[in-house]
Order: structure tokens, then sequence, then C-alpha cells
């Protein structure tokens, strides 16, 4: 793979060329969470959606597309954002026969880059009106707060046992954490399900709010706030996904979850 692009001044590439993918490594991240690669604690995939896809058909007119992009958890990489927009990029002057040949070229390199399999769905731009805009459940942004702290603090996180087992959706729209190469942000919602010991509100608000400064890539920053809540709040289910905000025409929408499981590719009012 090629040198890594983010930060850097790029001219645009008009010729196809899979080296543009720049894989980051997703051990080091684990290792300081304290999470063994083999022993994986969570379930997931990491979801991307791209606005700015095209090429061309044989007769050389430009075809346009939307695109999801579902990369697996476990794999050994995360792909750097916009070493894959400079890779979607360089198809812009390609003719291919078909849509379906354009899918499988995506999904050959993209696998390559991850080292896992990764899927992809190709929609014609119409199809956007069978995307449904996410309705929250219970958003707790709204808990008048005193925060102090802008650094993740897994201690902020609290329950209350003597109210039993409960069931909980809750949302924040308040997640902000920063790119680790250009320190620019990154704005996203957060869902949080769970069955377990019911979670105090205000600390979980706090908590979320605790990423503003924190640098990570939206992964990591996904699969932190599962780790601090199951070891802090030890629920006996949890998902956590988190929609971000798209950046150059890309938007990345991790989750992690305590058991198998698929969840859609709905949009917020963000993105």
């Amino acid at each position: 793979m090629g040198f890594l692009p983010l930060g850097q001044q790029t001219d645009y590439v008009s010729e196809y060329d899979a080296d543009l993918l720049y894989p980051i490594a997703r051990v080091d991240k684990w290792a300081e969470m304290n999470i063994e690669a083999q022993r994986l604690p969570f379930f997931g995939e990491d979801i991307w959606n791209a606005y700015e896809v095209s090429w061309l058909n044989l007769k050389g007119k430009p075809i346009v597309a939307l695109a999801e992009f579902r990369l697996p958890y476990n794999s050994p990489n995360i792909i750097e954002s916009k070493s894959f927009k400079l890779y979607l990029n360089s198809l812009n002057q390609m003719r291919y026969e078909s849509l379906a040949d354009v899918q499988s070229l995506l999904e050959k390199d993209l696998s390559n880059a991850a080292g896992a399999p990764v899927t992809v769905m190709l929609r014609d731009v119409d199809s956007m009106s069978a995307l449904v805009v996410l309705t929250p459940d219970y958003c707790i942004d709204e808990l008048d707060v005193e925060v102090e702290e802008y650094h993740p603090n897994a201690d902020l996180l609290a329950v209350d046992e003597s109210l039993g087992v409960v069931e909980e959706r809750l949302v924040s729209h308040l997640l902000k954490s920063n790119c680790p190469v250009t320190n620019q942000p990154d704005w996203g919602s957060v869902f949080i399900d769970y069955k377990g010991p019911k979670i105090d509100h205000e600390q979980l608000l706090k908590y979320v709010i605790s990423f503003r400064e924190h640098t990570d890539f939206h992964e990591q920053c996904v699969e932190r706030i599962y780790i601090d809540i199951m070891r802090q709040c030890k629920p006996e289910s949890l998902i956590v996904y988190a929609r971000y905000v798209r950046r150059g025409g890309l938007d990345i929408n991790p989750y992690r979850a305590s058991t198998p499981i698929v969840l859609g590719n709905d949009r917020l009012t963000r993105q």
C-alpha cells in the first residue's frame, strides 16, 4: 500500500489505482484497551457510505451511484478515509461494462486492504428515497449537566442497581472526537442499547461529552465506549452504534454488540 495521504497535499488521480488504499492495523489500539486480538469481546461491523462514486460506461457516459461498504469488526485493518476517497476518485475516468463489474472490483480491492471480506452494495441515486431517517428513542442531551472533563474517563459511568434490570435504548447527538492525524473534528450520534443495571443518564451524558477533545478514529471511539460501558456497568447485553457526519463524501458508522447481529443503515438527519 502507498504512503499515508491524510494531511498531505495530494493530486487528483484519474486512473484506477488500488494502491491508494491505506490500511491501518487495529491491533495496536486493541492492545491499548487491553483487548486480546484473538478473543475480541464484541461483534459488529463498520458501515461506510459513499456519496461521490462515479465511473464511465463503455460509451464514455458517466454513471453515478451511492455505495455502502461493510467491514467486519475483526478485520486486521481499518482503511484510512482520505485514501478511501482518493481510491474511489481513481475510478472516475475508467470504463466498466456494468455496475456489477464495479461492485466486484470494489469488493476485491477493499477486502485486500482490510485483510478480510468486505461487502459492497451499489445503488442508483434515486434509491435515496427508500432510506429512512432514524427516529431516536430517548435522547439524553437535554439533561442539565455540568461538564468538567473532555477526555474519556470510564469512571464517569455509574449505575443504580437498586432499580433492578432495565432495557433501554438511549441516544446522544453530542459525540465529538478528533482525527488522529489532522486533529479536525468528527461529529456523530451514538446509540446505546442495553439490558442490565440502570445506567445513570446524567453520568452517561458526561461520559459521551468527555470524548470532545479525544483523538481516535471513529471505529476506535465506538470500541472504547463499548468496552468502558461493559467494564463499568456490566450489562447483560449491549449494542453501541455511532452514526458519524460525512466528510469528503464518506460517512463511517461503526457498531459493536455483545452478540452477533446485523444492523440496518438508516440515516440520521445530519447525514
